[in-house]
C-alpha cells in the first residue's frame, strides 16, 4: 500500500478542492477549529480521488485560519491548507503556529484514545 498524496488544485468561491492519490478509496475527516468540517466531499477521477472542502464563513475573516486533513480510520495526517485573510504580513508565521497547534490537538485525541484503550 502506498501512501496518498495530496495535491492542492483551487480555492475558488468557498470550496478548496485538492486531488489524492490513493489505493482505495479514502475516508478523509478535515479538522478546523478541532472539530470536523461536514459536507466534504470525495469523488473518483481518473487517476485517483478529488476532495471537495466547503470552507466555514467564520473562516474567511481576519487573521490565520488552517485546516487539517486526516485518514479518519487511522487519524494519520494526509495534508492541509492555510487561508490567511486581512492584511498579509511578509514571513507571517502566524500560519505555522496555527498548524501546529492543529497538529497538536490531533496527537492530544490520538494520545488520550491510546490511554483510554489502555485500561
Amino acid at each position: 500500500m502506498t501512501l496518498p498524496i495530496l495535491t492542492h488544485i483551487r480555492f475558488e468561491n468557498g470550496l478548496w478542492q485538492g486531488h489524492l492519490q490513493a489505493d482505495s478509496e479514502p475516508r478523509i475527516e478535515v479538522r478546523y477549529l478541532g472539530e470536523n468540517l461536514e459536507d466534504v466531499r470525495v469523488s473518483a477521477t481518473e487517476d485517483g480521488w478529488t476532495l471537495t472542502v466547503p470552507v466555514p464563513v467564520a473562516a474567511l475573516s481576519d487573521g490565520v485560519h488552517c485546516f487539517v486533513l486526516v485518514d479518519a480510520a487511522t487519524s494519520e495526517k494526509i495534508g492541509d491548507f492555510t487561508i490567511i485573510a486581512g492584511s498579509p504580513a511578509a514571513d507571517d508565521l502566524r500560519a505555522e503556529v496555527e498548524l501546529l497547534r492543529a497538529e497538536l490537538d490531533m496527537l492530544k485525541r490520538a494520545f488520550r484514545r491510546t490511554q483510554s484503550t489502555d485500561k
